[in-house]
């Protein structure tokens, strides 16, 4: 029985797991340097959270009447991704200010990282051997 490398390939365990606690390294350092913060819900004017939120609990409210409405499993699936897309919408993502070693750093880790993973996945780094019958 042949052991295969990482994804069933001769690349090798060692190039992907390498490459993995590289790229977990960057991706973690770079998204401590995020910072996310939302604004004020601006749809349709001022505060107007409130008004999304009429038809996920016109939705509910069917629902509990009867389960199976379809009218109500639609008002509820699309009220709450109007309160999803509305949260997302409304976030405001700010990279704090670091120094170009740290960013460079950071970018190089989650980049050599990814290109050993990719390398161990295709097994482009395999070692060939030959046997001689």
């Amino acid at each position: 029985m042949e052991i295969k490398g990482a994804g069933g390939t001769p690349g090798g365990f060692g190039p992907f797991f390498a490459g993995l606690a590289m790229a977990v390294a960057g991706g973690y350092l770079l998204t401590e340097q995020v910072t996310v913060t939302s604004g004020f819900w601006g749809w349709w004017g001022g505060n107007t959270f409130g008004l999304t939120l009429v038809p996920l609990l016109v939705g509910i409210g069917m629902l509990f009447f009867n389960g199976k409405s379809p009218a109500g499993w639609f008002l509820t699936v699309a009220g709450a991704l109007i309160i999803v897309t509305g949260v997302i919408a409304n976030l405001q993502i700010y990279f704090r200010p670091t120094s170009l070693f740290n960013t460079l750093m950071m970018l190089g880790l989650l980049a050599g990282g990814l290109g050993l993973i990719a390398r161990g996945v295709s097994g482009a780094g395999a070692v060939k051997t030959e046997t001689k019958t």
